[in-house]
């Protein structure tokens, strides 16, 4: 009985993790995209909000991506202004990336 208790709650702060707390888009200039980790490695990227003319933290808008397909569209992006789809989750497992903010389609603004 108390293996199965630890199952479905395993499964339960699983599914809590990865749920999707909010999903948007964001406009601006895509200034960072790179691959890093140690062990895990995950596609991490930062975006300058569009209409800001002073880079700081609140005009920042730091993100992780899924898909390493995406993340290789994105680098020929950089500096460029794009829109980005992303889905918020509550709590992100740290091999997921090292943010909540999980970008899965991207396309340049023109």
């Amino acid at each position: 009985m108390l293996l199965i208790s630890g199952f479905v709650m395993a499964i339960g702060y699983y599914f809590y993790r990865t749920y999707t707390f909010s999903e948007g888009t964001r406009t601006g200039i895509l200034y960072k995209i790179s691959k890093k980790g140690n062990i895990f490695k995950t596609f991490e990227g930062q975006l300058q909000s569009a209409g800001t003319a002073i880079m700081n933290k609140e005009s920042t808008f730091e993100f992780s991506v899924e898909n390493e397909d995406i993340y290789k569209s994105m680098q020929s992006m950089e500096g460029k202004n794009v829109r980005l789809y992303y889905k918020q989750l509550n709590d992100a497992f740290f091999w997921q990336g090292d943010t909540d903010y999980m970008v899965f389609k991207v396309e340049e603004i023109k």
